[in-house]
């Protein structure tokens, strides 16, 4: 995928405001893009202006004696920084993991949720090792096997005794800081013939551990009655890869299972989950006309998703929804506060209100017809796409113009 570097176009201001008038305002101020953040209903030209960390101004214009660095955004997208409530990121703990800020010239990401890397085995290193030296800011789902994907091509639950309910609620009690409940992967490749037994292990963990956890659970070729699994999720819970043709889907002959409409209305949260043969554009097509729409876009990137053609890095999958006929702020939304509010862990996350953490997207929308290809390299013609041009996390950018002392949470 083409990236392309806002460093160019970074203007560092001055170190102080007028004189006599004391330090100038703001830290930063991003000017001249056009500012979308759907959770104020907000879509125009605006400077952003941040300080501490924090967004402290969004006005028509912002006087440049006023900012002490300047990105200049004019010609691009300025959004909440996107979150991706499903990927990959536990690099050398999980076989797939990704390190999280290698992605982010790609993915325009500011906030990744970790879906099952690690179990209760491992799970420490991924907060120690992992989360503590990322400038991204990361949570996660532990997974129900307590080896987590360390095992992967081998599935991590084809022996149940790695299902240890009190290991995973121990996990999960432990961090409230970064843990949002558990995840499950109800693939047979993975569960073998232990059914949707690992699924109900996941549940009870959450439940032993006292808080209001998730339990994040992964379909594709799923054992037995796709039904009776949907069933049993609560609200709350987060169905992933609904859209996937790998075995027992979501659509057959035509109609949407009648368990998943069932599921949405009471509460369970439809994700995306794009990976590496989890969206097809047959069946998310079907699948949405008759009411199944995503709550949440996630990318669930991964060593082998990202090395596919279908490439899902997260501005190329809401490239993909646009091509479906969703609008900008549609997608917009479904990867920024709708995705935060489900983590419930940071005020304002997701969203660019005075007093938000300074978690920025700066997306470019290149118009012009392009080919985005499903997980199953079906192509499809698209109008225009995303691209991640800059981020900034915190209130301090990735690249240019860099910090004096570079600092960054």
């Amino acid at each position: 995928m083409k990236t392309t570097a806002l460093a160019g176009a970074a203007v560092l201001g001055g170190t102080g405001g007028a004189l006599g008038q004391g330090p100038a305002p703001f830290d930063l101020v991003i000017r001249g893009g056009e500012v979308i953040d759907p959770s104020q209903k907000l879509r125009g030209v605006r400077d952003v202006g941040i300080r501490f960390g924090q967004i402290a101004a969004i006005e028509p214009s912002i006087a440049p004696e006023q900012a002490k660095q300047t990105i200049d955004a004019k010609g691009k997208l300025v959004t909440p920084g996107l979150v991706d409530l499903h990927t990959h990121i536990y690099p050398y703990g999980s076989a797939i993991g990704i390190p999280p800020d290698e992605l982010v010239p790609y993915s325009g990401t500011t906030t990744y949720v970790s879906a099952g890397d690690a179990g209760a085995n491992n799970f420490a290193g991924f907060k120690r090792l992992v989360a503590a030296q990322s400038r991204s800011r990361l949570f996660a789902f532990v997974h129900i096997s307590t080896i987590g994907l360390a095992g992967f091509p081998i599935g991590e639950l084809l022996n149940i005794d790695y299902a240890n309910v009190d290991a995973a609620a121990r996990t999960i009690a432990e961090n409230p800081d970064i843990v949002l409940g558990a995840k499950v992967r109800e693939t047979l490749a993975f569960v073998g013939n232990n059914g949707i037994e690992p699924l109900k292990r996941a549940i009870l963990a959450v439940e032993r551990s006292g808080t209001k956890g998730r339990v994040m659970c992964h379909i594709g070729n799923a054992p037995g009655d796709l039904s009776v699994l949907v069933d049993t999720l609560r609200p709350g819970d987060i169905l992933t890869h609904p859209y996937s043709s790998l075995g027992n889907n979501t659509v057959q002959n035509g109609k949407v299972l009648p368990a998943l409409l069932e599921a949405k209305k009471r509460g369970v949260i439809i994700d995306v989950g794009h990976g590496a043969g989890s969206f097809n554009y047959d069946i998310a097509e079907a699948a949405i006309q008759q009411g199944l729409l995503p709550d949440t876009i996630s990318s669930d990137v991964h060593v082998a998703a990202a090395n596919t053609p279908s490439k899902p890095y997260l501005p190329w999958v809401l490239s993909k929804f646009l091509a479906l006929g969703f609008s900008l702020e549609d997608v917009i939304t479904a990867a920024t506060n709708r995705p935060a509010a489900i983590i419930d862990r940071v005020p304002k996350l997701g969203t660019l209100q005075v007093g938000a953490p300074a978690d920025i997207s700066i997306l470019e929308l290149i118009e012009g017809p392009v080919e985005l290809l499903d997980t199953s390299n079906k192509p499809r013609t698209g109008k225009a796409y995303l691209q991640a041009v800059q981020t900034v996390r915190g209130g301090v950018p990735f690249g240019r113009p860099y910090t004096l002392p570079f600092s960054a949470n």
